[in-house]
């Protein structure tokens, strides 16, 4: 066979180097033409592609290198007046060494300029963020697909523009990868971020404070834990503020546009705020604390004083696991569950909050479980409504696998939405009426301050509409308990720190 090459060229450890590079390019060459026309995009055919066989081509390509040197070290040894090999392009074989060499280069760099490019691309998007890692992500990415902001890409709010919080988040990501490849990640993962960029550098950019609206109506419907569903109805005002003419009003009041508000929170989830302090447009400053918590100056100085951004109160944007009371209501007041299947939303709840070790053992369990509680508890609806029993449990089981990841041991209990004042602390985290200041002002607790309702409708069909306002009613008479006990406290309890 008729050598092309320099005889440097020809020893086994190249050889095999460059077997591995040629390999290596081409199944990254039929994978780009397979992903070119395939119907939809595969994340874990984007990862082999772009990340994972350009590092073999290049180390095919360093162990070919390897091997020329070693042989180019076995000729010369011995021979002091040529320590370093001489290049003569007026030799055929050398002049096709460089040719090659040279369209090799070029087409390496081509080639690495794209792979790279990709490879970038397919780390920002929300494919390879929330599928790649699947058991480790997967309560994010679906909690992600079922949020208002299912269209925002990931690195829209978790990186932002810029290249120091790209640098930031790649070196973060480089330890999440350590952590998965070596079992070491939390289950649940830990929230909230610590190094999440300013609001003002991710929501503003599409949420603009200047241009909020001043009161939006929010509708809500409830059904109680009775035999029959009973219906509870409610329509507020939510003052969500503004700004008119340079005043802040409403409860973005709380937002930074004329005004700062700071807090300290004592624990991980800044559920337990003894400390807030409120600045000014005049630059006075107030300070309130909790008199029910016994806190030392000390002991705050060791914890971060935040400035109040969107995601103080907006911390579960796009990643909600909501109670099962919450999530039960919604897909009732749709009519995708019958309400006049007996006793359907107190079954509903019980079941999804049992404890299961597998979404594959709770899916069974909650189809067995209500199964045979009808056929105990209602044995004559459990064969008269069977159709309405059998698409009430597909829909238990639709929620279910969208909100609680036993796996990830992720669900309600462990992700306070500080939103909800109803099975969380909320509003009443600073809103309690114990955050006094040393001259006795008040956090306020009234809920007149946030909201306003203009009508409601009682458990017996009644309703009351009167746009400047009404009295709250509880759908249960528990007397004046309501405006004493935080909602929480029957409601909903969430996991020990």
């Amino acid at each position: 066979m008729l050598k092309k090459l320099p005889a440097v060229f020809y020893n086994r450890t190249s050889v095999f180097g460059m077997v591995i590079f040629a390999t290596a390019l081409s199944m990254i060459l039929f994978l780009i033409i397979l992903d070119t026309f395939a119907p939809s995009n595969n994340s874990y055919l984007g990862l082999l592609t772009f990340i994972a066989l350009p590092m073999v081509m290049l180390f095919g390509l360093f162990i070919a290198f390897i091997g020329l040197f070693k042989a180019i070290r076995r000729k010369k040894r011995g021979e002091t007046e040529k320590p370093l090999p001489i290049i003569d392009l007026n030799q055929k074989r050398q002049l096709n060494a460089f040719n090659m060499f040279l369209i090799g280069g070029l087409l390496l760099m081509f080639l690495s300029a794209f792979g790279s490019y990709h490879a970038y691309e397919y780390t920002e998007s929300v494919e390879f963020c929330g599928t790649v890692c699947h058991n480790v992500m997967k309560p994010e990415y679906v909690a992600y697909h079922e949020s208002p902001h299912a269209r925002v890409p990931c690195v829209e709010c978790h990186i932002g523009g810029g290249a120091d919080w790209w640098v930031k988040s790649k070196i973060s990501g480089a330890y999440q990868v350590y952590s998965v490849l070596f079992n070491k990640y939390s289950r649940p993962i830990e929230t909230p971020i610590s190094n999440l960029r300013p609001a003002r550098d991710t929501c503003e950019k599409c949420h603009w404070p200047d241009h909020f609206y001043a009161q939006k109506l929010k509708d809500r419907k409830y059904f109680l834990q009775d035999e029959t569903n009973s219906e509870h109805q409610i329509s507020m005002l939510m003052k969500i503020g503004g700004t008119e003419q340079g005043k802040s009003e409403g409860i973005h009041a709380h937002m930074y546009l004329n005004s700062e508000i700071r807090y300290v929170a004592t624990d991980r989830r800044r559920q337990d705020i003894p400390y807030v302090e409120a600045k000014g447009k005049d630059g006075k400053i107030t300070i309130y604390r909790d008199t029910s918590a016994k806190v030392s100056d000390a002991e705050l100085k060791k914890h971060e004083k935040r400035l109040v951004d969107c995601i103080d109160c907006h911390n579960r944007p796009s990643h909600q696991y909501p109670h099962p009371e919450f999530s039960i209501n919604q897909v009732m007041a749709r009519g995708m569950i019958d309400k006049s299947i007996p006793s359907i939303k107190q079954i509903a709840v019980e079941v999804m909050g049992a404890s299961y070790k597998t979404e594959q053992e709770a899916l069974a369990k909650i189809k067995s479980d209500i199964l045979a509680y009808y056929k105990k508890e209602y044995p004559k609806e459990s064969v008269s409504m069977t159709d309405k029993i059998a698409r009430a449990i597909a829909q238990v089981q639709s929620v279910y696998s969208k909100s609680f990841f036993p796996e990830m041991k992720t669900d309600w209990k462990g992700f306070p939405n500080n939103l909800d004042h109803l099975h969380y602390k909320g509003c009443f985290r600073c809103h309690d009426g114990k955050h006094v200041s040393d001259t006795g002002k008040v956090i306020s607790k009234d809920c007149q301050s946030c909201h306003t309702i203009i009508s409601q409708q009682t458990t017996d069909g009644k309703r009351e509409t009167d746009i400047k306002g009404l009295a709250f009613k509880h759908p249960m008479d528990i007397g004046d308990e309501w405006k004493t006990t935080p909602c929480m406290d029957c409601h909903g309890q969430q996991k020990e720190e």
